[in-house]
């Protein structure tokens, strides 16, 4: 019996990694290292992200709570920030009010956690309607943010 005969019909299998393959793979771990892990300890891209997000979600408040309360919701803004305010009296066009965050504080201001993230411009001061529909519409970017806020004038539609 042959070699290769005996070891077949043994019906021995080896399992297991060649030196080739795990270099190969240390070498990629190495790469997605050197690339990715920085990003993970940056938290600035984090915040501003957080930042955008908040932003949009402040904006879509303020248009439900245009709505819900048959009242004007003005967002005023500032390089950094972003508040809320409301009418105090339906029909009323001026926004003479703190508009309440959804968790009771007054005004609703959406300010960055950290210094150094502004809107790219400051946006254009706005109100939205009691039928939720914006004054006028516009693109919000936050500097450093990947995507930008975009306020349908015709609906109020906040969308990212």
């Amino acid at each position: 019996m042959s070699r290769t005969e005996h070891y077949s019909a043994a019906k021995h299998t080896v399992t297991g990694f060649t030196l080739i393959e795990l270099i190969v793979v240390m070498i990629i771990v190495g790469v997605l290292a050197v690339a990715a892990i920085p990003k993970f300890f940056d938290k600035s891209t984090f915040e501003t992200r957080g930042f955008a997000d908040e932003t949009t979600a402040a904006l879509r408040y303020a248009q439900k709570a245009a709505i819900a309360q048959r009242r004007t919701v003005c967002a005023t803004f500032t390089s950094s920030s972003l508040t809320l305010t409301i009418a105090s009296a339906a029909g009323a066009s001026a926004c003479d009010i703190n508009l309440a965050s959804p968790a009771g504080g007054s005004p609703f201001t959406v300010t960055p956690r950290s210094a150094g993230i502004t809107y790219t411009i400051t946006p254009t001061n706005f109100s939205y309607n009691a039928l939720g529909q914006a004054s006028n519409g516009q693109t919000i970017t936050v500097k450093d943010a990947t995507g930008s806020i975009i306020i349908e004038q015709d609906t109020g539609y906040v969308h990212d």
